[in-house]
């Protein structure tokens, strides 16, 4: 009962934040403006040019991937001319040369899609939601037969570009990086390829939210489910140095990685805005012994997690389309749930108008505590004219969640929580806006004696 209690508190606290200021970006305004009609006539159009392989055709205007990324162009185009231009419409065309051990057997132009809504404070701090354009079916080297990939993952693209429309009509203090990536069914080519960008200008990433089919709701198992998506994330980051993991072992964080954080971030705010979803963290990087497009930052020490349908039906996903035995195999158009796809292309928008809206997370943050009857956090102050102060958060060591926390005064840059024993809960800070917007929880990596 006292837990529950708490969580409610924790609840209302964070909408007592975000009714102080009535000039915020109303989520539930967000959560309306997406359109289910439109997700369908995207997926339907994207389903009309017959494959996507990433070898396929590219030089036809009905048909193949060349025709698909040019629409998605000229999709990303036509939303900026409504907005006045609020969107930096780009390409990045990487060569991948062909060979036989690889699912690239011809000489092939990787090339991404991407529309930016520029940050006003911070235009090289990037929130990032990602689709896939390219489709597969049996055999991942067959470039010419049909390959809808209605659900995998015109779904997931189509979700892309509707967040393009709903959030083209704002402004954030940080970049949004809405973007297509090709290449991910023969080896997650542009994801490869676009963190290697990032990482070489030194992009300031905040998170990428990779969607990989969001359209299906009946499983392979007979469920079905309209209202449970998972949020795949990896523990750690795979760039910690030998020192860091060891450390872990004294001092926790197993489970307190920076792309474990974007989960429970993506987590509350569907709880908060969402209530009726039932979002689900699974604890690993992606589905067992698969990828997504995710993996390449995480690769590059980004945070990343991968957003998608709870169940899967795998006589829909990579499948010549066929009948046998009275199963009808094919990632047909006819299997997905436009509306479901909408609730999932909602999660993402509402998560990168709030992260893109937030201050930048504190940095440095430190704890002490050891051998006491109270713990203490200290961080460096975040330099930002919309700060509002900090919360500290702290939790049990089985919770899965930030379950408490305390609010900070901007003014400060340590807080002790009295009869907080440090043993017995998880702890992390962040950084809140004058619109209740905040931060990732950043969890500590530095031990004050």
């Amino acid at each position: 009962m006292k837990n529950l209690i708490i969580k409610i508190i924790f609840l209302f606290g964070i909408i007592s934040l975000y009714a102080q200021n009535d000039n915020m970006i109303s989520p539930y305004e967000i959560i309306s403006d997406v359109s289910a009609d439109r997700i369908e006539k995207d997926i339907r159009k994207l389903v009309s040019f017959g494959t996507r392989h990433t070898m396929s055709e590219t030089e036809s205007d009905t048909r193949g991937i060349g025709a698909a990324r040019r629409w998605i162009q000229e999709e990303f185009e036509r939303i900026s001319s409504e907005c006045g231009g609020c969107l930096e419409v780009s390409i990045q065309r990487t060569l991948e040369k062909g060979s036989e051990k690889t699912r690239i057997t011809k000489d092939t132009e990787i090339v991404n899609v991407m529309a930016v809504i520029r940050g006003t404070q911070y235009p090289n701090r990037y929130v990032i939601m990602s689709g896939d354009i390219d489709s597969r079916i049996s055999d991942p080297l067959n470039y010419t037969d049909d390959s809808p990939g209605a659900n995998d993952n015109a779904s997931g693209m189509a979700g892309v570009i509707e967040t393009a429309r709903v959030l083209s009509k704002y402004k954030f203090e940080s970049s949004i990086l809405l973007v297509g990536l090709s290449g991910e069914e023969q080896g997650l080519y542009g994801g490869k390829h676009l963190a290697a960008k990032a990482t070489e200008e030194g992009w300031d990433i905040v998170g990428v939210l990779n969607n990989d089919m969001i359209g299906n709701i009946e499983g392979v198992d007979g469920v079905i489910d309209n209202r449970s998506f998972r949020i795949f994330s990896e523990p750690t980051n795979p760039m910690d140095s030998d020192f860091e993991q060891r450390m872990r072992r004294y001092y926790g964080g197993e489970v307190d990685g920076i792309s474990r954080q974007l989960a429970r971030y993506v987590y509350k705010m569907t709880k908060t805005y969402m209530p009726e979803m039932n979002p689900m963290m699974i604890y690993r990087l992606d589905r067992f012994g698969r990828g997504g497009h995710h993996r390449p930052f995480n690769d590059a020490g980004f945070a990343g997690v991968r957003i998608m349908e709870a169940h899967e039906n795998y006589t829909q996903q990579h499948q010549d389309i066929r009948e046998e035995d009275g199963i009808k195999y094919g990632d047909v158009i006819e299997h997905v749930n436009f509306d479901y796809a909408a609730k999932l292309t909602a999660v993402n928008a509402i998560t990168l108008a709030a992260l893109a809206s937030a201050p930048p997370q504190p940095q440095n943050v430190a704890i002490s505590g050891a051998v006491q009857p109270s713990t203490t956090l200290y961080w460096d102050s975040v330099d930002d004219e919309n700060l509002a102060g900090y919360k500290v958060y702290f939790r049990e060591t089985t919770s899965p969640t930030w379950d408490m926390f305390y609010q900070v005064d901007k003014e400060k840059t340590e807080f002790t929580l009295n009869g907080i024993v440090i043993d017995n809960y998880f702890f992390g800070v962040s950084a809140v806006g004058k619109d209740g917007n905040e931060s990732l929880v950043v969890f500590p990596s530095e031990v004050k004696r």
